[in-house]
C-alpha cells in the first residue's frame, strides 16, 4: 500500500526585480507532496514569534519544509550526508522553541 502524502501546488510569480532589464514576468507553478501539513507548520512557526515580520515566518516555513522533504526523499544522496545531522539538530531546536 502506497504511503499517503499531502499534495500541494505552489505558484511563484515575478513581480519586480532589482535590475529592471531582467524583468520577464515569468511565473512558475510546481506540484509536490510533503509528509507534513504545511499550513499547520506555517501556523506553528508564526505562533513561535521567531521573526518580527510574519511574512518571514511563512517564507521560512515553506522553504524549510520543501528543503527538508527533498533531503528526506534523497537521504542516500551523498550531497546531503553532512547536512543530515545538522538538520536533525536544527529541527529539534526549532520544535523546542
Amino acid at each position: 500500500m502506497a504511503k499517503r502524502t499531502n499534495k500541494y501546488k505552489l505558484t511563484l510569480e515575478e513581480l519586480a526585480l532589482a535590475k529592471e532589464d531582467d524583468v520577464t514576468g515569468k511565473t512558475l507553478t510546481i506540484e509536490f507532496d510533503n509528509h507534513d501539513n504545511i499550513f499547520n507548520i506555517i501556523t506553528a512557526i508564526k505562533s513561535k514569534n521567531i521573526f518580527e515580520d510574519e511574512n518571514q515566518s511563512t517564507e521560512f516555513a515553506i522553504g524549510l519544509k520543501m528543503f527538508t522533504e527533498v533531503i528526506l526523499k534523497n537521504r542516500d544522496n551523498e550531497l546531503f550526508q553532512e547536512l543530515q545531522p545538522a538538520i536533525g539538530e536544527f529541527m529539534k531546536k526549532l520544535k523546542s522553541k
